[in-house]
């Protein structure tokens, strides 16, 4: 069992404490004992609805959640990250930033030593009591929240505007949703596929229809046999065999090509009898598609390609539509005569993150790696 599925379990276990975070007081009553070294505060509203009174200017920033350090490194702000979790590993220079412990179990001590403006967290995965401790302590923090695909976009904007980058923000939601609106144009005509996405095989744990995971289904081409109100559902292998689902969607961790155990599945009870395992119709995708940060999108495109490949088939261009080779090297030599050299185009500054290959770019950050669970 690796550890991000480990991570992604232990999710489960504490969703229903992680839902009380929305109702965490404004400021903590407890005494404070650590002071940012900014003078000068600001009151902004996180997406769980709380008032959060931080230094103007944000830049030592701890993140507690494997997708909000994504985030910070996609808006380029991974100078500013000074402490991260055990489990953040994407990029893979996250690795390389102080790490304060769990995203369930952080050490507070750790925290407080590395003197943050800011602490990120997410809801769905950190617990209130976390939260709590850090108000105490007088160290500010603030929750992101996203359900769907467009909350990640809306997330990614609201952090770039708190840490006052609002450009990078909007180009890291202008590429997500230029790659999310070509997608959709490609699967214009393919009929939605019914899948069973797969958190947890023993017992059968799925996602419910108001998570992001359900939301980047439905991106991918797909709907989810699982109509839950639950953001995890617990279901019985007879209800999946009896909904008969066209494919089983699996996460990979970074450490695995597929899921250990998989082509076992036929021969286990009740999954033995769904057409999908008998038939080995499985998708095998990036963990990313665990993560509400902008990397998800590749891990939609990755499903998408999988379970309708039709889609991603380039038609030959028609001879009748290809001009004459002579025609065209004629047209090009006028051209060329009857124009002067054009300027050298002005580069704008590249991103740091590039979304659908998941690198960083040549600013001596590294490339490649793979995600863990939220």
């Amino acid at each position: 069992m690796s550890e991000s599925r480990n991570q992604l379990l232990q999710t489960v276990v504490f969703a229903a404490a992680a839902l009380l975070l929305g109702a965490t007081p404004t400021h903590a009553q407890g005494a404070s004992v650590f002071s940012p070294a900014s003078s000068v505060y600001r009151e902004v509203t996180d997406e769980t609805g709380r008032s959060v009174r931080i230094p103007q200017t944000v830049r030592r920033i701890v993140s507690l959640a494997p997708s909000l350090t994504e985030t910070v490194y996609a808006l380029g702000l991974q100078d500013y990250l000074v402490g991260d979790t055990e489990f953040c590993d994407y990029p893979p220079d996250a690795q390389k930033k102080t790490k304060v412990g769990g995203a369930i179990n952080p050490s507070l001590e750790q925290i407080a030593a590395l003197h943050p403006d800011l602490v990120l967290v997410t809801k769905g995965l950190n617990r209130l009591e976390t939260v709590h401790a850090l108000d105490n302590l007088g160290i500010p923090s603030y929750a992101t929240d996203p359900h769907t695909v467009n909350d990640i976009i809306s997330s990614s904007k609201k952090l770039a505007d708190l840490f006052g980058v609002p450009e990078s923000g909007a180009s890291v939601a202008a590429e997500m949703e230029q790659q999310l609106a070509a997608l959709q144009q490609r699967l214009a005509s393919s009929p939605a596929k019914r899948v069973l996405f797969v958190v947890w095989h023993q017992p059968l744990i799925s996602v419910g229809r108001h998570t992001f995971i359900a939301d980047a289904l439905r991106h991918a081409g797909a709907v989810s046999i699982v109509d839950a109100e639950q953001d995890w559902p617990q279901v019985s292998l007879e209800e999946a065999a009896r909904l008969q689902p066209d494919y089983l969607v699996f996460a990979a961790s970074h450490s695995e090509t597929s899921p250990p155990g998989l082509e076992a599945l036929s021969t286990l009870p009740g999954w033995r009898i769904m057409h999908a395992v008998s038939n080995h119709r499985y998708a095998v995708i990036s963990d990313a598609v665990n993560r509400p940060a902008p990397r998800i999108v590749s891990a939609i495109e990755e499903l998408a390609r999988q379970l309708h490949p039709d889609a991603f088939v380039e038609k030959p261009e028609s001879l009748s539509e290809k001009p004459a080779k002579g025609k065209v090297e004629k047209e090009k030599s006028e051209k060329d005569k009857n124009e002067k050299p054009a300027p050298p185009p002005i580069q704008p500054p590249r991103p740091a993150f590039s979304l659908l290959s998941g690198k960083l770019l040549a600013d001596g950050s590294a490339s490649g790696g793979r995600p863990c669970a939220r």
